[in-house]
């Protein structure tokens, strides 16, 4: 049996990932030194993948220092946001829009995140990513990105695999490096696109039809899902609305489409593939075509809070400057934008929010997560879902 971990995108939000390694490291036994040979990533989820990946030691050094470093955060850390810097690129943003989008030498966003990259550059040792394929610790780390010029959804990764090739999508073995990196946190308009090669390349969740088949192209056969959704549980059609939608409140929407609708539909998949075959012996699935699927153990990992109404309480730890650019375009609770709000709040009080929510969410879960990891045959700690 061969774990993988695969952690989504969604900017701020992904600090609950950190919080749900946090909890893993405590419930997991010390002899247990990489439990996951396949970690997969998409946009701030492909930062904490190679966070993990670029780091010596075991997974407990790892998810230590990636706790630290979160922690650690401001916004400022993460794009420019003094007002000049601010103004600057959303002026050039507006030129794009009215000017000829050609005559641009650098592609433009809203925001600068140069010092992104400069802390990530410090941070991720990817010679250590080469050394644990090298030595078979990994047995592979990929990160997806979205080429601008195909629309295709790219997974590039590190290990001994074929490339493959689907509807869309597409996986391409390759060394791993920072613009890879760049490219699958890029959110769009919010940060800009990464060339790489001959094509830009943006956030990872764009178009990414199938955010779980990665892992099981690369070898999977039990995966270990931390999605940052916003308890969609929690919602009701009951709800009064009083107010027409707000700019941030539909760009909140287009975000949440991108980052989190994906992998639950693609995890509601797997379940209803597992009804449909679950019970069907050798000779009917092979009559019906699907004697080459594999079931596939799941455990998915999710808020017990709305993540929307944590960010409420912290919209006055972001920058001035962020913040009156926020209120803006609607981005406050009365405006309905909080959603949108939430990617960007880099913040401390916010980050460690997140944190001990995706640890304690872990902690609850802790009988169904030591039976996930001592699988055998008469034994399941998550779901039995069948590959796609």
């Amino acid at each position: 049996m061969t774990n993988a971990l695969i952690l989504s995108g969604g900017g701020a939000r992904a600090a609950y990932q950190v919080g749900v390694l946090k909890a893993l490291r405590e419930l997991l036994p010390a002899r247990i030194h990489t439990p996951f040979p396949i970690i997969c990533g998409t946009s701030a989820g492909a930062i904490n993948t190679l966070a993990l990946a670029g780091r010596a030691g075991d997974f407990a050094s790892q998810a230590s220092q990636l706790e630290a470093i979160w922690r650690s955060l401001r916004a400022e850390r993460i794009y420019r946001t003094d007002t000049w810097g601010v103004l600057r690129n959303s002026l050039r943003l507006l030129a794009t829009l009215v000017g000829d989008p050609g005559k641009g030498r650098h592609p433009v966003a809203l925001l600068d995140n140069s010092p992104l990259r400069a802390l990530l550059a410090d941070y991720i040792r990817f010679r250590e990513i080469d050394e644990a394929i090298a030595s078979r610790r990994l047995k592979a780390v990929a990160v997806t990105a979205m080429s601008y010029s195909t629309g295709q959804s790219i997974t590039f990764f590190q290990g001994e695999h074929e490339n493959w090739k689907r509807a869309r999508r597409m996986g391409l073995r390759t060394g791993l490096g920072l613009d890879h990196l760049m490219a699958s946190s890029a959110i769009p308009t919010i940060f800009p696109p990464v060339r790489i090669g001959d094509h830009y390349y943006g956030d990872g969740a764009l178009r990414q039809l199938k955010p779980l088949s990665s892992a099981l192209h690369l070898g999977a056969s039990r995966l270990f899902v931390v999605g940052v959704s916003d308890n969609p549980a929690r919602s009701t059609f009951d709800e009064k609305v009083f107010h027409a939608p707000t700019l941030a409140q539909m760009i909140g929407h287009m975000l949440n489409s991108a980052f989190i609708d994906s992998i639950e539909s693609d995890l509601e998949t797997l379940r209803a593939i597992n009804r449909t075959t679950t019970g069907l012996s050798p000779a009917q699935r092979e009559a019906l075509g699907i004697d080459d699927l594999k079931p596939v153990d799941f455990l998915c990992i999710t808020p017990s809070e709305g993540i929307n109404s944590l960010a409420e309480e912290y919209l006055h730890e972001l920058p001035r400057s962020v913040r009156t650019f926020l209120r803006f375009t609607g981005a406050t609770a009365r405006g309905g934008g909080t959603s949108a709000a939430s990617y960007l709040l880099f913040e401390p009080g916010f980050i460690g929010r997140l944190i001990d929510l995706g640890h304690g969410d872990t902690l609850r879960q802790a009988a169904r997560i030591k039976a996930f990891f001592s699988l055998d045959e008469s034994t399941t700690g998550g779901e039995r879902a069948t590959a796609v």
